[in-house]
């Protein structure tokens, strides 16, 4: 006797399965949420602690200061040079904008007004220091 088999194609499935898309969109959503504060904040600098209004300016820059006395300006290395004539065409250029200035807890008292020196005698008078909130 033989074998008695359908002739008629299986039909073609043209939906795509949406599960493993899914999946694999929440574990990308987690991955950023994991590594976006870890990127947020560039250098590392252990901030002293302070209470403080919230930074709400809209033109800003920042300089960093770590405790291996590495100048940052925006999350760049800089020498004292080259941020003197960066602080000076900042002053001209943008007289409104205000420079946060984040240095290390460790660093002596000397470090960070040498930093502040640098701002005044760009003239710039839109100045703050940064610290880590209380908890």
């Amino acid at each position: 006797m033989a074998r008695r088999t359908s002739l008629v194609s299986l039909s073609q499935i043209s939906d795509i399965n949406m599960t493993p898309l899914m999946d694999l969109t929440f574990i990308l959503l987690i991955t950023f949420i994991i590594t976006f504060p870890l990127i947020e904040q560039g250098i590392a600098i252990n901030l002293p602690k302070g209470k403080a209004a919230d930074m709400q300016d809209a033109v800003s820059r920042s300089i960093s200061l770590n405790l291996d006395k590495q100048l940052y300006l925006d999350d760049l290395p800089v020498s004292k040079e080259e941020l003197v004539a960066a602080m000076m065409d900042v002053s001209t250029a943008e007289p409104d904008t205000t420079i946060y200035v984040r240095a290390d807890r460790k660093l002596a008292y000397g470090d960070v007004v040498e930093i502040m020196r640098i701002l005044h005698d760009a003239n710039i008078t839109r100045m703050a220091l940064v610290t880590e909130a209380e908890q």
